[in-house]
């Protein structure tokens, strides 16, 4: 195992402005702008079609999204807003960094 790496300023400043940042996308407004299904909100959340079903859901079957499924929507919408600036060298990484350490 290696030595973590320090942070300098600008890593320490990037992660004031992530903990700051107030991202989020509820799962109707994500519904309303991409042309998606209840199982792909599922995919991008990583959670159970049933549990998406419920955030559409009236009465006393619904259930409030999780702040972290409002940010992996956030980061979604994001992602598919800017896709084309996006260099595919980073998609690679970004996608690659499951099981990174």
């Amino acid at each position: 195992m290696t030595n973590p790496r320090p942070l300098q300023v600008r890593e320490q400043n990037l992660i004031d402005l992530y903990s700051h940042c107030q991202l989020g996308m509820t799962p109707k407004n994500f519904y309303a702008k991409w042309d998606v299904n209840h199982e792909a909100i599922a995919r991008i959340c990583s959670r159970s079609l049933s549990t998406v079903r419920r955030w559409f859901s009236k009465g006393r079957n619904y259930r409030s999204p999780m702040p972290s499924d409002l940010r992996h929507l956030a980061l979604m919408d994001f992602l598919l807003e800017h896709f084309e600036e996006i260099p595919e060298e980073f998609l690679k990484i970004l996608c690659s960094l499951t099981g990174h350490q």
